[in-house]
C-alpha cells in the first residue's frame, strides 16, 4: 500500500486577494502560535480524535500504517509564520508517525521570502516551495490584490536559490482582470527564463464564493470585474501554455500541472491517484480510501475545539461504490495517463467503453489498448468531457 501524504492548512493571509475563495482570513501575527501549537496538538492526539469523530483509522487490517513520506503545509500564506513555527510542525509530525520524507514542500508569497527565514527552511528539512507568482505583470498584480510586484519575484527566485532550494514551483492564473495575450505572453516568457521545476496553471474561476466572482455575478465593476478575459481567450491562454511550456522541456502530467522530468507533486499525485492522506488544521480534509472528513473551517472553532479536547472534525462521509467510480473518472482524468479502463470495469462493474465510444469518435477523448484518456486539445473542457463519461 501507499505512504500516507500529509497535509497542514495554515488559514493566514496578509491581505485577501479578489478572486480568492478560500477559508482564509487577515488575522493578528499574536494568533499564529497559538494556531500551530492547536495544530501540533491535533497531529499528536489524531487516533483519539479520529476515534471520536467516528473515523475508522486504520481503515483495514492491510491499510497502510502512519507512514509518510510527504508533507505539504498550505494556505493562506505558510510562508508568514515564523521558521520555529513551522518547524514545530514538522518536530510534531515526525514524533508521531513513521516516516521516510521524500519531499516537503511550503506554499509562499514572494513577498514573504527572506534569506534568514529560507534558509531556516531549509535547515527544518524544507526541499520544495510552491510559490504563489500568479503572474509577472504589476497592473494584473494590483488588480488582483496581490501584495507582491513583478520584482519581489526575482528577487524570491535568487534568495530560494542561494539557500539551496533544488525545487521551485510556480503558479500563474489564466484569465486574471486586465490580462491580455500579450501581458499572458510575457508571463510565461518570464517564468521559462526563470526555469521552476514545477509549473501550475490555473484557469480563473468565477463563483459567489469570492469578491471578484460576486462583482461579476452581479454585474458590477469594482475589483476589474469588467477587464476579465473572455472565456475563449481563457482558453487560448491556456493552450499557449501548454504549447511553450513543452517546448521548454516540460511534461504535462496533469490538467493544471507540468514538470521537468522527475519533478512531478509526489504529493498532489497522492490525491489524483485516490491514495491516502491525513489533514491537519483549520479547513484540512483527509481521505482513507473508505472515508472522507473536512475539519472546521473557521480557525477559532478550530482552537475551541482542539482546546476543550473534542474533535475538530465538521464532516465525515462514508465513500459509496458510485461516489468511488465518479472519483475515479474525474481524478484519473484529469492526469495525462489517463484511467485503466479494465481496471475500473473489473472493479466497478461497468461498461466504460461502450459509454466512452462516441466521445472517442468525436475527438474528444483517445483510448490506447485498456487505456482511456481525454484528447490533448480537450483539457481545458475537461469537466464538461468527464460528465458525458458519466451520464
Amino acid at each position: 500500500m501507499p505512504n500516507l501524504g500529509i497535509y497542514i492548512q495554515v488559514p493566514f493571509c496578509q491581505t485577501k486577494c479578489t478572486y480568492c475563495n478560500f477559508h482564509t482570513g487577515v488575522v493578528s501575527p499574536g494568533r499564529f502560535a497559538p494556531y500551530i501549537e492547536a495544530v501540533s496538538r491535533e497531529i499528536r492526539q489524531h487516533h483519539a480524535r479520529f476515534q471520536a469523530a467516528g473515523i475508522v483509522w486504520p481503515p483495514e487490517a492491510e491499510s497502510p500504517a502512519d507512514d509518510i513520506d510527504t508533507i505539504y503545509i498550505g494556505g493562506g500564506t505558510p510562508s508568514l509564520l515564523e521558521p520555529e513555527l513551522l518547524n514545530t510542525l514538522l518536530v510534531s509530525l515526525r514524533d508521531t508517525f513513521s516516516h521516510q520524507l521524500e519531499e516537503i514542500t511550503l506554499e509562499a508569497d514572494p513577498e514573504t521570502i527572506e534569506p534568514q527565514k529560507a534558509t531556516a527552511w531549509v535547515a527544518a528539512g524544507f526541499n520544495r516551495v510552491s510559490m504563489g507568482t500568479q503572474s509577472f505583470v504589476d497592473e494584473e498584480l494590483k488588480a488582483a490584490g496581490r501584495m507582491h510586484r513583478r520584482a519581489d519575484i526575482y528577487r524570491a527566485v535568487t534568495i530560494l536559490r542561494h539557500a539551496g532550494l533544488g525545487t521551485l514551483s510556480f503558479d500563474l492564473i489564466a484569465g486574471l482582470p486586465k490580462q491580455t495575450h500579450a501581458s499572458w505572453r510575457q508571463s510565461l516568457d518570464e517564468l521559462i527564463a526563470l526555469s521552476p521545476e514545477h509549473v501550475s496553471i490555473y484557469m480563473m474561476e468565477i463563483d459567489e464564493g469570492s469578491r471578484l466572482g460576486l462583482e461579476v455575478l452581479q454585474s458590477g465593476n469594482r475589483y476589474s470585474a469588467r477587464e476579465l478575459p473572455k472565456e475563449e481567450s481563457m482558453a487560448e491562454f491556456y493552450e499557449l501554455g501548454q504549447a511553450l511550456l513543452k517546448s521548454a522541456g516540460y511534461q504535462q502530467y496533469e490538467i493544471s500541472n507540468w514538470a521537468k522530468p522527475g519533478f512531478a507533486s509526489k504529493h498532489n499525485l497522492k490525491y489524483w491517484r485516490r491514495e491516502p492522506y491525513l489533514g491537519f488544521g483549520a479547513g484540512a480534509h483527509s481521505f482513507s480510501g473508505r472515508q472522507r472528513w473536512a475539519n472546521l473551517h473557521d480557525a477559532a472553532a478550530y482552537l475551541d475545539a482542539i482546546s476543550t479536547g473534542n474533535s475538530p472534525v465538521l464532516s465525515l462521509e462514508t465513500v459509496t461504490r458510485e461516489s468511488a467510480l465518479e472519483e475515479e473518472l474525474f481524478l484519473g482524468l484529469r492526469q495525462l495517463s489517463g484511467i485503466d479502463l479494465a481496471r475500473i470495469e473489473r472493479q466497478y462493474g461497468v461498461n466504460l467503453r461502450d459509454k466512452a465510444a462516441p466521445l472517442v469518435t468525436a475527438g474528444l477523448m483517445n483510448r490506447e489498448h485498456q487505456t482511456l484518456r481525454l484528447a490533448p486539445g480537450k483539457l481545458s473542457i475537461s469537466s464538461e468531457v468527464i460528465v458525458e463519461l458519466l451520464r
